[in-house]
């Protein structure tokens, strides 16, 4: 006996998929201490795939030391940014003391022209400044016990990224092998292309970063170094990886800059400065993100900015972080499903012609001759 096929209403099919993404957010939310350092050791393990098939193939290393000489290969590469960035920063360090009575001597510019302005009590302003920098002191090893658990935590989580990295390189056949078998030997060659093209796309995804953090870094050294600023080197690199957070990064690398022009040269210098990092994100904005890494991804920015959004509710900073990848990863996904396409659409910038589309939503019309 053949079984009729039951028509489920749309607001049913909606509720159901409401309530499912409801407990998906609310589990990803409790098992974000192990999806987030899985999450970026699957970056990273994408990105050091073809050095790690390189070592595998070419040298004849085995599987698990090509993995490790790959993350030590990467390790080699951050800890070489960290010691220029560090070499800067120590002489940042030096110049302390001066750093110190500059921003002493505006204080206190500032201070006087409050009193002036809005005719307030030099006495009961110092008397309050005195009282919150006790209050500030006081609770000194209650802020250093704080950061140090911070940055315990902070290195606890980069182990578990390396970790995981090292693991999933390991067994990615294993894994890849897994999908296929889960979603049967009729849809092999529809997982394979899934698999394939995540890849690929989040390869260049993470490349275009580092090109573009490279590009922007290189015009705000030239900018400041032009301006005179004392610390052009590094307030350049802090302005490119700021940059790679998005939406919020050149908003806090804009202060940092500022503020160490400020402490360091005029407020002319500090005006300048941030005049240069405004002009470098409207061209990062509307050339290098959409040439070098928009072109990637192929999400449109309305889709782009509330997956930050929610990212950020999610899982804080690295939600932003991984919120574009995670969402190109299901226009993939979303692409090669039939069922699924239409949400695929949604998420891209249009880039499906406008024939089939209008071709996809015209009725079927009857010959009547």
């Amino acid at each position: 006996m053949a079984l009729k096929k039951i028509n489920v209403p749309f607001y049913e099919r909606l509720s159901l998929v409401l309530v499912g993404l409801i407990a998906l957010g609310y589990l990803v939310i409790l098992a974000k201490e192990v999806l987030d350092p899985l999450m970026f050791g699957f970056l990273f393990a994408i990105l050091l795939l073809p050095t790690a098939n390189f070592l595998e193939r070419k040298l004849r290393l085995p599987r698990s030391l090509s993995s490790l000489v790959s993350i030590l290969l990467l390790l080699s590469l951050v800890g070489g940014i960290l010691y220029v960035v560090g070499s800067q920063i120590s002489g940042l360090a030096s110049d302390w003391p001066m750093l110190k009575r500059q921003v002493s001597q505006s204080l206190n510019d500032l201070s006087q022209w409050a009193q002036h302005a809005f005719h307030i009590n030099a006495k009961k302003e110092m008397t309050y400044v005195n009282d919150t920098t006790n209050k500030i002191i006081a609770s000194g090893g209650d802020v250093l016990g704080e950061t140090f658990g911070a940055i315990s935590s902070l290195m606890l989580f980069y182990v578990f990224i390396l970790i995981f990295t090292f693991f999933i390189l390991l067994y990615r056949r294993l894994l890849l092998r897994f999908l296929v078998w889960v979603f049967s030997d009729e849809h092999a060659s529809t997982v394979h292309d899934i698999v394939d093209n995540i890849q690929s796309i989040l390869r260049q995804y993470i490349i275009g970063l580092a090109l573009e953090m490279i590009v922007v870094a290189s015009l705000a050294c030239t900018a400041f170094w032009m301006i005179g600023a004392k610390y052009a080197v590094l307030l350049g690199i802090i302005v490119g990886l700021f940059n790679l957070i998005p939406y919020l990064g050149i908003f806090t690398a804009l202060l940092l800059s500022g503020i160490v022009t400020f402490a360091t040269g005029s407020v002319k210098d500090a005006m300048l400065v941030a005049g240069s990092v405004l002009g470098i994100h409207v061209i990062d904005s509307n050339f290098l993100l959409p040439t070098i890494v928009g072109s990637k991804v192929k999400l449109n920015a309305l889709i782009t900015f509330l997956g930050i959004i929610l990212g950020e509710m999610i899982w804080g900073l690295s939600g932003m972080f991984l919120s574009i990848p995670f969402m190109a990863i299901l226009k993939i996904i979303f692409d090669r499903v039939d069922s699924l396409k239409p949400w695929g659409y949604l998420l891209g910038g249009g880039h499906e012609s406008k024939i089939s589309v209008v071709k996809k939503m015209k009725p079927a019309t009857v010959d009547k001759t």
